[in-house]
């Protein structure tokens, strides 16, 4: 059972921080409604030091603590609270945040005894500005030393957040700044808390936390290295998705004046027969049942639980790889860490050791993971070793799943390396873009980064939780639009984009985009682009393909026939229209090889060059087609039968029009898959041609085409 948690807010608003309290008002706004949402039974206080007036417990008993309002007393989280902080008075008294600490510490424990365990938190906002007064005995130090002390007797916790807004010039830390930021850090490590220096009011909203999750264990038991030595281990979730609050269906019939009424819906889902629907299923009569081929095949529940992969609880190592083996794209769901089990020297002792082993080779473990008894599955994971940093962070190994070959999804992508030189990038882009990526850095300085993961709010999350908190107030209010502050995580500031504006021009100068006018080269284009370009221009070489009735060819048309193979009587509509169709893969291969049937038939039948024309287009289509679909080969093997089929015989007027028309080989500057270089498929025009002409031993006979023709039929 949860323990409830007990919050004491410190909050300056003293002079120096008026251009900071109206971000501060939102953070912890922000937080009082998620306590609401998740954690209402939790109790919440508010202090304000700094202020004008002085209205403190302390102040009455003993004197002194002045400037110090207790604005809210430690109560149950409510609504009425999450109203009260949406606004700070601006006020103009000296803030001194140890007393305030006292204050605070003096409110937890009257209200809850010394010995409980719950959760006990101070939460102090300031920019530290103002100093803090002399002590009338000892020093501040020793000060700080005692109010720790006290703090770790009533297991208190002391949480702060100092603002350190960078302007145009940088912060400037004054001395008062720099000795309270000492004081705060000497206090958060003696207390196991938090100091967190925010430069943004981004970063602000994303500090004040409204929680600390407390670590609950994934899994505690062996981690087994061979059957005879295993390692004692404790698993904890490392990072957890914060998901939205789940919206329930509320019914609004049960009277108003019944406070005991739950508004809860219940459902009853009742199963009626197709044929009869006034005839109720019973459960013994269903059965569930798994889609097969078009039949369905009925599974049991005692056939289904028997199909369930039950093994033995446990985790074991299966062996070691290189990290290399495992890339940063594997790693699927979130990430757990694995400890050594608390108190287990020997435990401890052996992780190390291992941890250190692994990191000096290089090297990560791949584990069989079986979280809990009775698990339905088995999960194949990743150990990462990670060395421990300070004292106070031990070795661990960071954990991740791993896939198995059905969970990838493999997708090639071609090389920049094998591109030609006309297709890598100049030096001048490569300068461009290199400023580029050094001005957008978002940690340009050692210990200084933007939109840290530890303290960059959800903005999804946090606009929810302050929708929900106006729905509360006012039904019918609107939607507010996103804060400035939140603005920043999911777009550029202005004032960030007007310092780069140099180099982002200089990058698009680099990289202007110019119509081509040549053929288009690589890559897989579809057929849709490729026939509803803006102009309708054909590409050299190439005619405008149009329909029967003299229209342009479409995209609509092709895929509107379901053309099943390519015909003689409108080859090239047929060949274009197997090749849009996105149903099956089989279409290139026989859109391809039906249309090298149709012109060798073409030539076959060919009668004083009566199907020459009919073959050229359906040759042209088809190397068109190769080159967007990438199957260069079958092009260039097929245009070298047509040339030892023609050249030197007696269809080699149809070699003459294929030269005319300048179809050469597919080159690798065309697709990327062609073994043919540029310069290859320029010359092989000329170079067949003058083998013909070598070969051509005297003059050729005559020979009767309807003679040869009659022969071939016989």
């Amino acid at each position: 059972m949860a323990r409830n948690k007990t919050l004491v807010l410190l909050v300056d608003i003293g002079p120096s921080m008026h251009p900071h309290l109206e971000y501060a008002a939102k953070a912890i706004s922000a937080l009082i409604q998620r306590k609401i949402v998740h954690s209402k039974h939790d109790e919440v206080g508010l202090v304000f030091f700094g202020a004008n007036d002085t209205d403190n417990e302390l102040c009455s008993e003993l004197g002194g603590y002045e400037n110090i309002v207790v604005s809210w007393p430690t109560a149950v989280v409510s609504e009425e609270l999450a109203r009260a902080v949406d606004q700070f008075s601006k006020e103009y008294g000296t803030s001194d945040f140890l007393d305030a600490i006292v204050v605070g510490m003096d409110l937890i424990v009257k209200k809850v005894a010394a010995g409980s365990k719950g959760n006990k938190r101070i939460y102090l906002i300031t920019d530290g500005e103002s100093p803090v007064k002399e002590p009338d005995e000892g020093t501040k130090s020793e000060q700080v030393d005692l109010l720790s002390n006290q703090l770790q007797l009533y297991n208190i916790s002391l949480d702060a957040v100092v603002i350190r807004l960078k302007g145009e010039n940088g912060a400037l830390d004054s001395k008062a700044s720099q000795e309270n930021e000492f004081l705060l850090k000497s206090f958060a490590s003696k207390t196991k808390g938090d100091l967190a220096l925010v430069e943004s009011y981004t970063t602000l909203l994303g500090a004040v936390k409204s929680r600390s999750v407390s670590p609950t264990t994934l899994y505690r038991g062996d981690l087994e290295l061979t059957p005879n030595m295993s390692i004692k281990v404790w698993v904890y979730k490392k990072v957890s998705s914060e998901r939205m609050p789940t919206l329930r269906i509320y019914s609004d019939k049960a009277p108003l004046l019944d406070t005991t009424a739950t508004h809860e819906v219940k459902f009853d889902t009742e199963y009626k027969s197709s044929v009869d629907l006034d005839v109720s299923i019973a459960p013994e009569q269903r059965i569930k049942a798994y889609k097969y081929g078009p039949q369905y095949v009925p599974i049991s529940s005692k056939e289904d639980e028997a199909l369930k992969f039950r093994m033995e609880k446990g985790l074991k190592v299966v062996g070691f790889t290189d990290k290399s083996n495992v890339p940063r794209h594997y790693y699927m769901k979130e990430a757990n860490v694995f400890v050594p089990e608390p108190g287990n020297t020997r435990s401890a002792l052996a992780i190390s050791c291992l941890v250190r082993a692994m990191e000096a080779e290089g090297k990560v473990a791949i584990v069989r993971c079986v979280w809990r008894a009775g698990q339905a599955n088995v999960a194949l994971g990743v150990l990462t070793p990670c060395l421990g940093s300070g004292d106070s962070v031990a070795d661990c190994f960071y954990f991740n799943n791993i896939p198995f070959s059905e969970d990838l999804r493999e997708f090639a992508f071609a090389s920049f390396k094998d591109r030609p030189s006309t297709q890598q990038p100049t030096r001048l882009q490569q300068e461009a873009a290199d400023a580029l990526v050094q001005m957008m850095e978002l940690a340009p300085y050692p210990g200084e980064e933007f939109l840290m993961p530890e303290r960059t709010a959800n903005p999804v999350l946090q606009r929810f939780y302050s929708f929900l908190n106006l729905k509360s107030v006012n039904p019918e209010a609107a939607v507010p639009p996103l804060d400035k502050a939140l603005q920043i995580i999911v777009q550029p500031e202005k004032r960030f984009i007007q310092k780069m504006e140099y180099m982002l021009q200089t990058f698009k100068e680099q990289f202007t985009l110019t119509r081509s006018t040549q053929t288009e080269k690589g890559g897989r284009k579809f057929w849709k682009y490729r026939l509803e370009r803006e102009d309708n221009a054909a590409l050299p070489g190439e005619d405008i393909l149009q329909t029967e009735d003299g229209k342009p060819l479409t995209f609509e048309f092709l895929t509107g026939k379901k053309v099943e193979h390519v015909g003689s009587l409108n080859p090239v509509e047929d060949f274009e229209a197997l090749l849009a169709r996105r149903d099956s893969d089989q279409w290139v291969s026989k859109a391809i090889k039906g249309m090298k049937k149709i012109i060798t038939d073409l030539l076959n039948s060919a009668y004083n060059g009566n199907t020459y024309e009919k073959a050229m287009a359906c040759l042209i289509a088809l190397r068109r087609g190769c080159v967007i679909q990438e199957e260069p080969s079958d092009f260039n093997m097929f245009l070298e039968e047509i040339s030892n089929r023609c050249r030197g015989k007696r269809q080699s007027d149809f070699w003459e029009l294929v030269i005319a028309k300048n179809l050469t080989l597919i080159s690798k500057d065309e697709t990327p898959d062609s073994d043919v270089t540029q310069e290859e498929a320029a010359s092989f025009l000329s170079r067949v041609q003058n083998s013909g002409r070598v070969s051509e031993g005297g003059p050729e006979e005559e020979v009767d085409e309807m003679e040869a023709l009659l022969d071939d039929v016989i």
